[in-house]
Formats: C-alpha cells, structure tokens, sequence
C-alpha cells in the first residue's frame, strides 16, 4: 500500500492542494470521516486529527495512523515539543505514506498545553524551529506550521512576524494562520474559536511581509464565496467547523478552486458512494455508530435532513447495526422530499 500512497502524493502535491483545505480537529476529523468527504471532493487537501509525538513513540501506531489510499490528498498533524521525538513521528507518517507533516503550534486547550506543545510554543519560536529543523532532517515530505496570529499579551504584530521569521529560517516554507490569537488560561478550546476576535488582515499583512512564503488563512471561514475572496491576499484557505458540520459543501470546491468540471454528484449519491466503504469497516468489527456520526451534516438545511439524522442517531449505536440503517435513513429523505412535492402539486391545483 505504501508503493500506491507515495505515487499518490506526488501527484496531490503537483496540483498545490493547499489552496483549499479541512482543518484537522480532534474527535473529528479521523479516517472516517475523511474517507466521507474525499467522496465530495477529490482535490481539498485533508488534515488527521493531532497526533501526539509521544503516543507514536510509545503507543498503537497502526492505529494511529492508519487511513486508506482513497483519502489522498491527507497531510498527518503532529503535536509535540521534543526535537528527536518529532522527528521519530516525522519518519513514521512519510512511511505511512502521508503527503504533508504539519506541526500544530495553535491548539490552546489546557490539555495540550500540560504537554508543552499547540499554541503556548508561540512563546518559544527557536524550540519551534529546533523540531521544523529535525523533522526536515529525516523526511523528503514538506514539514508545515499551523499557528494563531499571538497568544495572551504576546499578540503584537512584530511578535508574530518575528515567530514567523525564526521558523522560516529553519526551513518552513509553509504556515497555516488562525486568524485569532489564543487565550492560554480561562477560555475553552471553544471560547477560543469565538472569542478573540478574527483579525484576517493581520494574515494578508504576513503575506506582504513574507512573499516567498505560502500562507493559507483559517478562522471564522463558513461559506466558499469568503473563502475565495481571501485567495486574492494569502495562497490558501481553511475551513473547519463549517466542513464537518455542513460537508456538503465540500462539492463545489473542486470545480471552484481547482478548475475542475463541474460536480453533478447529489448528496445521496453520494452516501450511496460510500456505503461499501462502510460495509468494510463493519465487517473488520468497527460499529456503526463510529462512522455514521460524521454523516449527521449531510442533509443540513435540506427537507427531510431532521429525518435523517433522527433516524442515525436512535438506530446506529444499537448492536449489529448495518448498513440498512444508512439505507433506511436515506429512504425517509426521499419520501419526505416526494411528500412535499405532492403537497406543493396539491396546493397549486387549488389555485
């Protein structure tokens, strides 16, 4: 599989799929759902969710890492602040085949932080660069940052051009800007996606400042018409909660942010698409329930779609769960979609 996944990057990297990506989030954004949203987009580069250097040294890393060639174009994050730790990780993910290796310097939760690494490295951009070098030592893969724009009283713009400066220095030509800073202590991982305000021409001045750099903006970013707005100032953009939550969206960014022809694909084909891949997974003894949570989104804001997500929610933890559970979930959109249609038909004859 190795020989497939290496050939597979080549050609993801060829086609600069950083210009439109899907945030790496915890509890999110695991093989499942990428393999979901890979079948909504085959260009957008995905992102695993963070993986600790320390649990590659220490823990299940088959687990860790596992994923499946079909998710191509996938970057692996990692958190960690030990150089040779990192570079540990750094080889495991090229071996597993993972396009991009993406240092998190942005997560603020007190978890995290207990760690020494996400977001409170801002403070120490030379440790920072001391693990880019390292990583860059022992893998031919791009090493990359995601970062905020400052954290707690270090948020100035000189400070963030000077972080950026250092760990460009130690060979890291690409950054992943969340367009907030980070409050380290008595906000929430969450406060702090909707607290600290979002400051996106901070981001478009880092692009000015570094010219040579490839900057790709995230924060805040909910709809693809913003999304492309943001490319006349920075390389790339991010979604993140607006992806999972609504992944749907996910099929009109091929066509347009990559040129790509134009996408017929509906939404139940697009489950429908999918369905074999989670006949594997419950055959290899993954519940349903594991994959189906990544799916709730599907039919946001589409008739039937409460339906839908009612029917996942009270059927697919039960045991023995399988596919019908999908298939029936889809059946109740159609005939809520074929209702309202007779119910319009019925309304226009009384006029």
């Amino acid at each position: 599989m190795l020989q497939e996944a290496r050939h597979i990057n080549d050609d993801c990297l060829s086609v600069d799929p950083h210009r439109f990506c899907v945030a790496p989030m915890m509890d999110w954004t695991d093989r499942h759902d990428r393999r979901f949203l890979r079948e909504l987009s085959k260009r957008a580069l995905l992102y695993t969710e963070m993986v600790t250097s320390a649990a590659l040294e220490f823990g299940d890393r088959d687990s860790l890492l596992a994923h499946s060639p079909e998710e191509y174009p996938v970057a692996l994050q990692l958190g960690g602040s030990d150089p040779r730790q990192l570079q540990l990780a750094a080889k495991l993910g090229e071996k597993a085949g993972f396009c991009e290796i993406n240092l998190n310097v942005g997560c603020p939760s007190e978890r995290v932080q207990s760690g020494s690494f996400g977001a409170c490295l801002m403070a120490e951009p030379e440790l920072v660069a001391e693990c880019v070098d390292a990583m860059r030592q022992s893998v031919s893969i791009p090493v990359t940052v995601k970062c905020r724009i400052g954290i707690d009283d270090q948020d100035s713009e000189a400070a963030l051009q000077n972080f950026i400066g250092i760990v460009a220095d130690a060979g890291c030509d690409l950054f992943i800007v969340h367009a907030r800073k980070a409050i380290l202590s008595g906000l929430s991982p969450k406060q702090n996606r909707e607290i600290p305000p979002l400051d996106y021409d901070r981001v478009y001045r880092l692009k000015t400042s570094f010219k040579n750099l490839s900057i790709i903006i995230n924060g805040g970013i909910v709809d693809l018409a913003t999304a492309t707005d943001h490319l006349n100032y920075v390389d790339g953009v991010m979604l993140g909660r607006e992806a999972y939550q609504n992944p749907f969206i996910l099929a009109q960014v091929d066509e347009r942010f990559f040129g790509a022809q134009k996408n017929e694909l509906t939404r139940n084909q697009a489950l429908v698409n999918y369905l074999p891949y989670v006949e594997q997974q419950i055959d290899a003894g993954v519940p349903l329930q594991h994959i189906t949570r990544h799916l709730l989104g599907l039919f946001k804001g589409v008739y039937g779609g409460k339906a839908f997500r009612r029917h996942l929610s009270q059927n697919a933890y039960k045991p023995n769960s399988g596919i019908d559970v999908l298939e029936e979930a889809m059946e109740l959109v159609e005939k809520h979609t074929r209702d309202r249609e007779q119910n319009n038909e019925e309304a226009n004859d009384l006029c």
